[in-house]
């Protein structure tokens, strides 16, 4: 492999590398009741 195979192989698995921890981040168990208190407060405020 030459070096910008290389370098497309690393940038692809570094955007899958970030693309994972988002996925991981959104979903976690701890962070479910910040990410949806701003749905309940709307539907608090009507």
């Amino acid at each position: 492999m030459d070096l910008a195979s290389v370098f497309y192989l690393g940038v692809t698995f570094g955007l899958f590398a970030i693309l994972v921890g988002i996925v991981l981040r959104t979903y976690s168990k701890k962070r479910k009741e910040t990410g949806e208190a701003p749905k309940y407060k709307m539907l608090d405020d009507d």
